[in-house]
This record gives structure tokens, sequence and C-alpha cells, in this order.
């Protein structure tokens, strides 16, 4: 008897770990994270008001991450995740803590930022571009993906990370590895050189979802070179199968 009673308390340890285990989980998670039930939540940077960075050319950041947004969107469709959607498609200037707001109350299973680089001051000269003088950098091009680590699903932000870093450099994109620089502005820790992903916990977009979340930087729009490459719809197509492909390999690992 003595023995029959400590198996079932055992039996009931046991049970009551693995209920607490699942109640951790997401609804996505629980579902086995099937894409045509993943609602992936896409944020395009900034906003019209705030436009962030301005190119080698002089057009606002927030033009880039609108238009590769929509396209980041249109290929997780394409890849069946139906329920991709724009957190922000009217562009009302959401602070980025209001970003992660709208894609807890979306239900969303993971939150990606759309954004285009910029360079600290000093990496700047000055060029003549159509007929005007321009602010540019051509030290620097690549993508760069963040995660946070104060994110409440911090390794599964970071296996997202991974995800996207590694296909951005499958399909053929460079890393830009600007923003470890041990200078003012930046000093931020790369955590996978190879996928090209950086540790950054000042972002409130990141921190602030409750869901796994990536800041992804597409490109450096002041550097006059690339910002034509990343103004083609080849590249923006390039990199958003990119991020879709990463997305599903994310899925498919989440749901095992």
């Amino acid at each position: 008897m003595g023995a029959a009673r400590w198996s079932c308390r055992l039996f009931s340890v046991l049970l009551l770990a693995a209920l607490v285990a699942l109640a951790g989980l997401s609804g996505n998670a629980r579902a086995g994270c099937k894409p045509a039930e993943l609602i992936v939540a896409i944020d395009a940077g900034h906003g019209p008001k705030s436009p962030g960075a301005t190119s080698a050319s002089g057009q606002p950041e927030y033009a880039f991450n609108k238009r590769l947004a929509a396209a980041v969107k249109d290929a997780l469709v394409q890849a069946g995740f139906s329920k991709a959607l724009l957190i922000d498609p009217v562009g009302t200037d959401l602070p980025p803590a209001g970003r992660a707001a709208r894609a807890n109350a979306a239900k969303a299973g993971l939150l990606i930022s759309i954004h285009h680089d910029s360079a600290q001051p000093q990496f700047f000269t000055t060029a003549v571009i159509d007929g005007r003088p321009r602010r540019v950098c051509d030290r620097f091009a690549g993508y760069g993906v963040f995660y946070s680590q104060r994110n409440k699903e911090a390794a599964a932000s970071l296996a997202l990370a991974r995800a996207v870093g590694r296909e951005l450099a499958a399909s053929g994109l460079p890393f830009s590895s600007h923003h470890a620089a041990d200078i003012p502005g930046e000093g931020r820790p790369i955590v996978d050189p190879i996928a090209g992903v950086y540790r950054y916990d000042g972002l409130a977009v990141l921190h602030a979802a409750t869901i796994p979340a990536v800041l992804v930087e597409a490109g450096v729009i002041v550097n006059p070179a690339e910002e034509q490459a990343l103004l083609t719809q080849a590249r923006q197509t390039q990199t958003a199968r990119a991020i879709a492909r990463a997305v599903a390999a994310w899925c498919r690992e989440r749901g095992k």
C-alpha cells in the first residue's frame, strides 16, 4: 500500500507539472505552431510624422519600412501564414511600446519589426546626389537582426532572430557589424556573428512584447549604393521571402 500511495503521489506531481508547463505555452505553441493559425504581427517602424533616418537621396526611412513590411506580409501569406497582419497599416506614429501592445492585443504569436539602418554621425561625408549635397555613409552595408533578453520569451525570440539572420545570409545578403563598435551610441553585443544577430535590451518594441519578437534592419539606407538596391522590388522580395522562410523554419521547430 505504501508503494502504491507513493506511485500515486508521484503521478499527481508529474501531471501537475505537465499542466503548469502547458498553461505557460501560447495558444500557437499548443496548436503545434500551425502556419494557418499563427498570427504574425508585422510592424513598419516609425511613421509619417517621425519617419526615422533619412536616406542618402533624402527619402524617409518610414517609406522603406512600409514598402518592405507589406512585402513581408505578402510573402508570409504566400508561405501559408494567412493570418499575417500589419499592426499599423495607416501609419499612426505609435510609440515603440504601443506597437508591441497592439501586437499583444491582436493575440499574435510573434512580432517582426521592420527597419532600415543608418550610422553614427562621425562616419558621414558629403556627396552630391541628384544635384544636391547630401550626408551619406558608404562604409557600411548589410542587415542586422535584434532581439531583447528582456522579452518574456527571450529564448524563442533569439531562435527566431537566428532563423531570420540565417535565411538573409543564405539569400546572399551581408551582415553589417557596425552596431558592435565600441563608440557612443553603439556597443551592441553580437550573439551570433554567422547569422548576424545582436542583443539590444533597450528596444521597447521588443521587450514590451509578451510574444517572441525581433527587429530587422534590412539594409543601410545612408549608403548610396545600398539605398539604390533597397529601392528595387528584387531586393524587397529577396528580403521578404527570406523572412518568410525563417518564420516557417522557426514554426516547425517550435511545433516539435
